[in-house]
């Protein structure tokens, strides 16, 4: 009998335990927080958030990020910038992520106006903030002038506009090898510059005037620089016409290059379109113009079916299962997010210096291509933190609309092309199809050839 009283009261001991111990209150997971901002009304924005969606989930669901014995998860934090209109409202949204917020680190920017002002905000606190998006060399040269404040800033996408420079020379002299071989003209092409107003398109646009000619041998005929927020292009796209160009080489991010490409269209400009035109990455770009982007060519870093690693097909599919679009560069807050928290691992802690050092030796393979940064010794510009551009690192790719459906169509270079070196020669992804010049051009061309 005494034997049965014990064995009851240990058993409703032991039932209270199990009680008590499910009512407990659970300890929390503990969390890195990582805020990402961008212009959230904007589909640049978008994409660095839908990017940094799947980072986190890629993350999160291999188990987070082990520290020491410690397992933490990531969570988002999303700042609208503003900055597409207001530089001022950048860098308000990146004091609040870090005193409000209180986050860990920073990922995304996307126009130079404001990323300028949010990385002083970001290296007055110590803050490591990895740009996706803003292109202009400046950002990663001032870790050069001043290694100390400024180590905490990378960029991850897109490569510097020294470099885009390049990739669009290299486009542009490649259509204009087909443009010629197909029509059999042989003066020199003529060429129409036009950028948006807006300061990371400046140093392009001089560039482009004295290396069009140099490099490519072709003639610049004029420049236009309309506003980043323009709605229609009627008269630029007329005095274009009027110029006599044979092809228009775009430097246009924003939401300009809608507009932009359906006046081109609708008004049948007799002139190809070649460039960056960051709207024509977009999925929705041919409902947005009507159908009148049609033969619209810009720089990329995705293409549907193109795979440039062996990463990049899954993070195109998981991001239209999110989205139901493909992605643009700003979706390199993906990439981001992952290489960060490898970082942080081989670091051992959350602190900025020791992450910043084992962020510099970076070694990943990214989405669109792999991924390192320059060093103080080796930055080819003077810009360290910046992205290794090149044949065995970040190249890009450029894509043309053709008919309904994006194709990838460069790099794919001929003997005779130009190029930085010879090796980009041997560069091609499986899918690449051939660059195709509007209809209305190779007409033009050939009416004149005829005539010579």
């Amino acid at each position: 009998m005494r034997r049965k009283i014990v064995f009851s009261s240990v058993a409703c001991l032991l039932l209270i335990s199990l009680m008590l111990a499910a009512c407990a209150p659970k300890e929390e997971a503990q969390t890195i927080k990582i805020g990402v901002i961008g212009p959230m009304t904007y589909m640049e924005g978008e994409h660095h958030w839908w990017g940094a969606e799947i980072g986190r989930d890629t993350v999160n669901d291999a188990g987070g990020v082990t520290i020491g014995e410690e397992q933490y998860l990531i969570e988002l934090v999303k700042a609208d910038s503003n900055e597409m209109l207001s530089p001022t409202d950048a860098a308000s949204a990146m004091e609040r992520l870090i005193t409000v917020d209180q986050v860990d680190f920073v990922v995304g920017g996307f126009r130079t106006e404001g990323v300028f002002p949010m990385q002083e905000v970001a290296m007055d606190h110590q803050m490591i903030f990895l740009g996706c998006g803003a292109a202009t060399v400046g950002l990663c040269q001032v870790v050069a002038d001043d290694y100390d404040r400024y180590k905490y800033f990378f960029r991850v996408t897109p490569m510097c506009s020294t470099f885009l420079v390049y990739n669009t020379l290299m486009e542009v002299g490649m259509a204009g090898g087909i443009m010629k071989a197909q029509t059999g003209i042989q003066r020199p092409l003529k060429v129409a510059i036009c950028a948006e107003g807006a300061e990371w398109a400046d140093g392009m646009v001089a560039a482009m005037k004295g290396l069009v000619p140099a490099k490519l041998g072709m003639e610049v005929v004029g420049v236009w620089r309309p506003s980043p927020t323009a709605t229609e292009l009627t008269a630029e796209m007329t005095a274009i016409e009027d110029s006599g160009a044979d092809i228009i080489l775009t430097i246009i991010s924003g939401p300009l290059g809608i507009p932009y490409a359906k006046s081109w269209g609708e008004l049948e400009v007799p002139a190809a379109s070649v460039g960056i035109n960051v709207e024509a990455q977009k999925e929705g770009f041919w409902e947005a113009t009507g159908g009148f982007g049609n033969y619209e060519t810009t720089l990329a870093t995705y293409a549907e079916g193109v795979a440039q690693t062996h990463k990049t097909l899954a993070f195109l599919e998981a991001f239209k299962a999110k989205s139901g679009q493909m992605p643009t560069y700003t979706a390199g807050t993906n990439d981001a997010i992952i290489f960060l928290s490898e970082a942080i691992e081989r670091a051992g802690t959350l602190d900025s210096d020791a992450v910043v050092v084992e962020l510099e030796k970076t070694d990943f393979i990214g989405t669109g291509g792999p991924i390192a940064f320059t060093g103080l010794e080796d930055a080819p510009l003077g810009n360290p933190h910046d992205l290794v551009y090149g044949p065995g690192y970040a190249t890009g790719i450029a894509i043309q609309w053709q008919g309904e459906a994006q194709k990838c169509i460069w790099p794919n270079l001929s003997p005779g092309d130009w190029a930085p070196s010879d090796d980009w020669l041997d560069i091609f992804f499986e899918g690449t199809v051939t660059w195709q010049a509007p209809p209305r051009v190779i007409e033009k061309l050939k009416a004149e050839a005829a005539e010579e």
